[in-house]
């Protein structure tokens, strides 16, 4: 068992759940790529979308279904290898039948079948493929780590690997159990970025409860990073909890116990979904300082981590901290530049706005290396906000000028 807070190199299921993968052939490659969690009778569900304004059926009938069944949640049907968006009028109907069949095998409403898509946008999904192998997979749920981890498989696209962090707590004689799985490496930004992320707990919390908990792990983790700066269509964090631990949310400390294991899953998860983009090299951890408040922190973090030319200077290792500055000064704030210091790695490499003496060869390591901190003080107060990002590489070019061919 772990503190709260922290992880478990152990994945811990939470009680209540079920998962299985099939594969129903929408991927070409032939790998997995529907995946299903069945969720306790009574189990009470919020989720977090996208914030772009083009979203994919899924999306819509998943927030449809929250509000119908006030948070009640038996099922989670996750396809990879299409979104389901921009299909226009038959994406809903085809949704909607995909949703009514899983239902009807689980002996459940349609609206308690929350549906997820991720994959190419614009292409129908073929609900044939998907209706015809529900049935097996169904047969295939099992409670075990063998059946999250291919859960977990089933919704990658071009991710290189899985994701999934865990942790678990005691509250008096029980056992609280978290786990998180995730899909994400292109079109990764801020609100949301462009994943699926399940969170399932075993605690016993009503709705409104878990929403408001994910507000708060959401804003320092997934809302707080960056690959390439393009927001998705499809993108949900959904955190769903069963009850089956016996422990209320409301009793005692167990609130602050699971918010922070929450965040600890949350962030683990943010930081694999960053490692992981679409040709990264160099994941940066960008803390800006000394600004006034907090959306102003955030919004210098985010004009730098989104600079093509301080990415791709990031991609070749260049400690070229006069891109850095270029970009604070054109994001809106309206900073002194004669107060801004930069630092990469533990050096200075800026002071008031003006190039200073540091080794260059040392920056140019620091930055060789996979994980790098960059610092940025504005000088205007004392508010901070700590972004991970990325660089921008020859092979995100390749994967994505390739996407759909």
């Amino acid at each position: 068992m772990t503190e709260p807070g922290q992880l478990s190199s152990a994945i811990h299921l939470p009680n209540g759940f079920s998962f299985a993968a099939v594969t129903a052939g929408i991927k070409v490659s032939g790998r997995l790529d529907l995946a299903m969690a069945k969720a306790a009778p009574g189990t009470t569900a919020a989720a977090l979308f996208t914030k772009n304004r083009v979203v994919a059926a899924p999306v819509e009938i998943g927030r449809q279904c929250l509000a119908k069944t006030r948070g009640r949640v038996r099922a989670v049907l996750v396809n990879s290898g299409n979104a389901n968006c921009a299909t226009g009028n038959a994406g809903t109907l085809t949704c909607q039948q995909i949703s009514r069949t899983a239902a009807h095998l689980l002996g459940t409403q349609a609206a308690e079948i929350f549906p997820s898509s991720t994959g190419i946008i614009g292409v129908p999904l073929p609900a044939e493929k998907i209706t015809a192998k529900l049935p097996e997979l169904a047969a295939l749920l099992e409670p075990t780590t063998r059946g999250a981890e291919q859960f977990a498989q089933a919704i990658l696209t071009t991710d290189t690997r899985s994701k999934m962090a865990s942790s678990q707590f005691g509250a008096g004689q029980s056992i609280v159990s978290l786990l998180g799985i995730a899909k994400g490496s292109g079109m990764i930004h801020p609100q949301m970025a462009t994943m699926l992320v399940y969170l399932f707990t075993d605690i016993a919390a009503s709705a409104p409860e878990l929403k408001q908990l994910l507000r708060e792990a959401c804003d320092p983790t997934f809302n707080c990073m960056s690959v390439d700066g393009d927001t998705s269509t499809n993108d949900t964090v959904l955190l769903l909890a069963s009850g089956q631990s016996g422990v209320r949310l409301r009793r005692g400390s167990v609130r602050k116990q699971f918010a922070a294991a929450l965040l600890a899953v949350c962030r683990s998860l943010a930081g694999q979904i960053v490692a992981d983009g679409e040709g990264v090299r160099h994941v940066i951890h960008l803390s800006v300082e000394a600004a006034r408040h907090r959306a102003e922190a955030l919004q210098v973090a985010r004009a730098i981590a989104h600079s093509l030319l301080v990415k791709t200077a990031w991609a070749g290792a260049d400690p070229n901290w006069g891109r850095i500055l270029a970009a604070v000064g054109a994001c809106g704030v309206p900073i002194d530049p004669r107060r801004i210091s930069i630092y990469i790695g533990e050096q200075m490499v800026c002071r008031a706005g003006a190039r200073c003496v540091f080794d260059e060869a040392r920056a140019h390591q620091d930055l060789r290396r996979l994980q790098c901190d960059v610092r940025v003080l504005l000088g205007r107060g004392r508010a901070s906000a700590v972004f991970t990002t990325t660089d921008l590489t020859q092979e995100y070019v390749k994967i994505n000028a390739d996407y759909s061919t």
